[in-house]
């Protein structure tokens, strides 16, 4: 499964900026993480393919929102209410594991994209 992430940019703090991630196949389970220059990649969201459930880090429960388009094989991140410490890498990744809270770190995830950078300036 090829995985190809787009949708990164500058944005001001309390702005939006939504993600997408291509997915040439499907799996399980797929998930965004972020990393921040310095610091080790985080968790942020997942979704389940087939059930739609969601799993958000408390850093972005309320402000976040992960999706997907079936039809499309594109996972989503809707980020709203951005501050300066959502800077980061962030990478979409995909997993043959179903249950999401077993895909809270990166090394259960099988497959990754590129990352996109968010910036977001105070």
């Amino acid at each position: 499964v090829q995985l190809q992430a787009s949708g990164g940019g500058l944005v001001q703090a309390g702005g939006s900026l939504r993600l997408s991630c291509a997915a040439s196949g499907r799996t399980f389970s797929a998930g965004w993480f972020r990393q921040a220059p310095g610091k080790e990649r985080e968790f942020v969201a997942a979704i389940n393919w087939i059930t739609g459930n969601t799993l958000y880090a408390d850093s972005v429960k309320g402000r976040f929102t992960i999706s997907r388009d079936n039809a499309e094989n594109r996972v989503y991140l809707q980020m709203n209410s951005l501050e300066p410490e959502d800077t980061a890498v962030y990478y979409c990744a995909a997993s043959l594991t179903p249950v999401l809270t077993r895909v809270l770190t990166p090394g259960e995830y099988d497959y990754w994209g590129q990352g996109t950078l968010v910036t977001v300036s105070s």
